[in-house]
């Protein structure tokens, strides 16, 4: 079963939707405000989901936050907004980001343009293509779509590590009553030496 989504960002939306992520972040770290989109680009009052993923450039690169959803209640250019402020609060890696730390964030987004839920994720999951969300007995987990290419995690253990997430046995994707489904979309990421936004597409 598969629930399209019309949303298809050019290039020039995806760097605004970058641009806003980061000025969330920013507010939210030096002044605890939550920025308004303001006069959005067409495409942001689509309604559909969008991650937010921060990743510090220092030492290792580790994860700093990650937030967001698949379901398209809201408008795009709210969603990045609440994304983005969830990611940098310590909600998300259990820490909050700080005004130091501000300069050495890689943000990237990815929109969300096709959601499909699975009876069979190690046959239908397309590793580098799609992200995953685990849904079992009242928890949810999720995980972003680059993920297991950047780790080189093989397709069962990109779905034990969101079933993790979601506080769930590693096995519990293998459970008749577990909602498995599968995410494409665009991503859109800051370039480390601060050069134009990178555009990546996981359809």
């Amino acid at each position: 079963m598969s629930e399209a989504q019309a949303v298809r960002l050019s290039y020039e939306d995806g760097a605004r939707a970058v641009e806003l992520a980061r000025e969330s972040v920013e507010s939210f770290v030096r002044h605890g405000q939550r920025e308004q989109p303001g006069s959005m680009r067409d495409a942001f009052y689509n309604r559909t989901g969008a991650f937010v993923r921060l990743q510090s450039t220092r030492g290792r690169g580790r994860l700093r936050g990650c937030a967001g959803t698949y379901s398209e209640g809201d408008q795009l250019g709210h969603a990045i907004v609440d994304a983005a402020i969830t990611a940098a609060s310590d909600d998300s890696c259990g820490s909050e980001v700080g005004p130091k730390e501000l300069d050495s964030l890689q943000i990237s987004v990815c929109i969300v343009s096709q959601t499909t839920l699975t009876d069979d994720p190690i046959a239908d999951i397309e590793l580098g293509v799609h992200g995953v969300a685990i849904d079992a007995d009242g928890s949810h987990g999720w995980m972003y779509p680059m993920l297991p290419v950047e780790n080189d995690w093989s397709a069962a253990e990109f779905l034990s590590r969101a079933c993790r997430k979601a506080q769930l046995p590693p096995n519990a994707w293998q459970e008749d009553d577990t909602m498995v489904t599968l995410i494409e979309g665009q991503v859109f990421r800051e370039r480390e030496d601060g050069g134009a936004v990178e555009a990546f597409s996981t359809e």
